[in-house]
C-alpha cells in the first residue's frame, strides 16, 4: 500500500516546537512504515522526517502567512494542494490522507471517481465552516475521521454521514512510560499550547493568583514564540491583542510566568516537573495532544470536563475534571493525591505511536476494501 500523506504547507515535519497536525503526522508516519505501508509525505522542503518519497511547492514553513490579510495568503494552500495534485495524476498512489484543513476535503471530493480514496482526518471545531461541512458530499470515495469520539458528535450530519471513525492522538513519549523514572515534582501548574481564548490562559492566570499556586504559560501568542518576537508583534494580530488585554496583566513573573513556546527535552522536563497540567478549556478540544503528552511524562491533568478530555482522562486516577471553573483552581490542592505511576501506564497503554498506527492501518484497509 501506498500512501500520500498530506501535512500541509505551514511547518516543517517535524516541527521545531509549536505544530500539533506535524507532530501528529511525524508520529505516525514511521509506525505506518513500520507496518510496510509505503508514505509519500506532501509537506515543506525544510522538513526532515524520512519517507519513502516527499512532494512539495515551498522551501519552507508558510505558518506567518496565517497571520496576513487574505489577498496575500489565499494562494499558499492553493500551491501547495497543486503539488500534491500532480503528484497524484503520476500514479501509483492507493490512498490520499489528507490533514489541511476544510481545503484537503475539498481536494478530495474534486478528484471525483477516477481518484484514490480520501481519508481526511479532522483536527479542528467542527462547528467552523459551516457552509463547507453542512453541504459536503464526497460520494463513496471520501471518508473522514474524527481524533475522538466526542468531536464527531458536534459535526453537522452531511460530514457525519462521511465518518469512518475516530484514533485518538499519541506521543512518542508514551512508549515505555510505565517504566519511565519518577519526575520531581515542583509546585506548579503547567498550561501547554497556543496562547487564544479557547485555551483559556486569561482564565488560569487569575485562578492562579485567587487560589495561590504558581503557574507556566508554555505556547507561542500567534507566530511569536518568546517575549522577544512578542515585544515587535504587530498589535492587530488577534491573538496578540487577546494577550495584551487579558493574559499579561496577571503575568507577574512570579505567580505567573510565560516561557514562549518550549520543545524537546525543555518541554518535557517543564510538564514531568509539574505537579499538574492544566487544561482551563473554553472549547471543545478536538484531540488533546498536550493532554497524552502530559500523561506519558506522569503529570495528571486538571480541565474542564468538555471535549475530548472525558475520553481520556479517568477522573479520580489520572486527572481532576470539571465543569466549573470556578471549581477548577480548588481541584489543583487535590492533584497531589494521584499517583504518577498511573499517568504515564494509561499512556502507556492507549496512547502509543503504535496504537495510533494500528487505528489509521485499520481505517486504510476498511476503505480499500470498500
Amino acid at each position: 500500500m501506498r500512501v500520500l500523506m498530506n501535512a500541509g504547507p505551514w511547518l516543517p515535519v517535524p516541527p521545531n516546537g509549536y505544530g500539533g497536525i506535524e507532530n501528529i503526522v511525524a508520529t505516525l508516519v514511521p509506525e505506518l512504515r513500520a507496518l510496510g505501508i509505503e508514505v509519500v509525505l506532501a509537506t515543506v522542503g525544510e522538513s526532515t522526517l524520512p519517507a519513502d518519497e516527499h512532494v512539495h511547492a515551498f522551501g519552507t514553513g508558510q505558518f506567518a502567512m496565517l497571520q496576513r490579510p487574505y489577498n496575500q495568503a489565499c494562494g499558499v494552500v492553493p500551491a501547495h494542494q497543486a503539488a500534491v495534485l500532480r503528484r497524484v495524476a503520476a500514479g501509483g498512489i492507493d490512498l490520499i490522507h489528507d490533514h489541511v484543513e476544510a481545503a484537503g476535503l475539498t481536494m478530495l471530493a474534486a478528484l471525483g471517481s477516477g481518484g484514490p480514496p480520501g481519508l481526511h482526518t479532522l483536527h479542528w471545531d467542527l462547528r467552523k465552516h459551516p457552509d463547507l461541512y453542512g453541504t459536503f458530499d464526497g460520494g463513496d470515495r471520501v471518508r473522514v475521521n474524527g481524533v475522538s469520539a466526542d468531536q464527531l458528535t458536534h459535526a453537522p450530519e452531511a460530514l457525519r454521514a462521511h465518518a469512518i471513525g475516530h484514533v485518538h492522538l499519541a506521543t512518542p513519549l508514551a512508549i515505555d512510560a510505565d517504566r519511565r523514572e519518577k519526575a520531581e515534582k515542583h509546585g506548579y501548574a503547567v498550561v501547554l499550547g497556543r496562547i487564544n481564548p479557547g485555551k483559556g490562559q486569561d482564565l488560569a492566570a487569575r485562578l492562579a493568583h485567587r487560589h495561590g499556586f504558581d503557574l507556566v504559560l508554555a505556547g507561542p501568542v500567534g507566530p511569536y514564540h518568546s517575549p522577544e518576537a512578542l515585544a515587535a508583534a504587530d498589535p492587530q494580530n488577534p491573538d496578540v491583542r487577546f494577550w495584551h488585554e487579558q493574559v499579561a496583566p496577571h503575568v507577574d513573573g512570579v505567580r505567573v510566568r510565560w516561557v514562549g513556546t518550549v520543545a524537546g527535552q525543555e518541554r518535557d522536563d517543564l510538564v514531568a516537573g509539574a505537579r499538574a497540567a492544566l487544561f482551563p478549556l473554553r472549547w471543545n478540544e478536538p484531540g488533546g495532544t498536550a493532554v497524552v503528552e502530559s500523561l506519558a511524562l506522569g503529570t495528571p491533568v486538571v480541565g474542564i470536563a468538555r471535549g475530548c478530555l472525558p475520553e481520556l482522562i479517568e477522573h479520580g486516577r489520572t486527572g481532576l475534571l470539571t465543569t466549573d471553573e470556578d471549581e477548577l483552581g480548588e481541584l489543583m490542592h487535590a492533584v497531589g493525591g494521584l499517583v504518577e505511576a498511573e499517568c504515564r501506564a494509561e499512556a502507556a497503554r492507549r496512547f502509543t505511536p503504535a496504537v495510533m498506527a494500528a487505528g489509521y492501518a485499520a481505517l486504510y484497509e476498511r476503505m480499500l476494501t470498500r
